[in-house]
């Protein structure tokens, strides 16, 4: 009967570290695999968008941008524009939690860093810096023009696209030096 359990022993530990290899391989696809209805390509693709779906899709970008810098000054230190960016990221969210807090809509939690992914060089992350902007400034651009909003909340909205144009213009001259 001694025999029987160890002989099972080793199978029951293969099965183990099978098990958390396949946890962990699901883990780290999910970190690049953003869902289509997050954030701003959620917005520029949704035809219909309430107050609560608009203040939703805003937050998650701005989580998103906030977690992306995150990433990229946990790898390559504290360098400007991203620190200054991640600070206005925050005065972003801080107006969308005032709306929220307003209109007594529940805030989503934020999940972001699941969908963040390292980028491999200062390049990179002025490239990810430009496409997120890019899509931030559409988002806020479509949000800020739906005729159901409050007007409140449509004037956030252009307020945040305008100073993403400012954040766009930064990562397009930390690009530029990579041209």
């Amino acid at each position: 009967m001694m025999e029987r359990k160890i002989t099972r022993l080793p199978n029951i530990i293969i099965m183990v570290i099978l098990l958390l290899f396949a946890f962990y391989s699901v883990e780290a696809s999910a970190e690049t695999q953003l869902p289509q209805n997050y954030g701003a390509k959620g917005a520029l693709q949704d035809s219909s968008i309430t107050l609560e779906e608009a203040l939703t899709y805003a937050i998650q970008d701005e989580y998103l941008a906030q977690a992306r810098y995150d990433t990229i000054i946990a790898k390559f230190g504290s360098i400007r524009p991203f620190t200054n960016i991640k600070a206005a990221e925050q005065r972003h969210i801080s107006a969308l939690l005032s709306l929220f807090e307003k209109y007594k809509i529940k805030v989503p939690e934020d999940n972001a860093k699941l969908y963040t992914k390292e980028p491999g060089s200062l390049k990179e992350a002025y490239q990810a810096g430009v496409e997120g902007e890019v899509d931030n400034i559409a988002m806020y651009n479509k949000l800020s023009s739906i005729s159901g909003l409050p007007q409140d909340v449509k004037v956030v909205m252009k307020q945040l696209g305008d100073a993403s144009q400012n954040h766009l213009a930064a990562f397009k001259r930390g690009l530029s030096q990579y041209q």
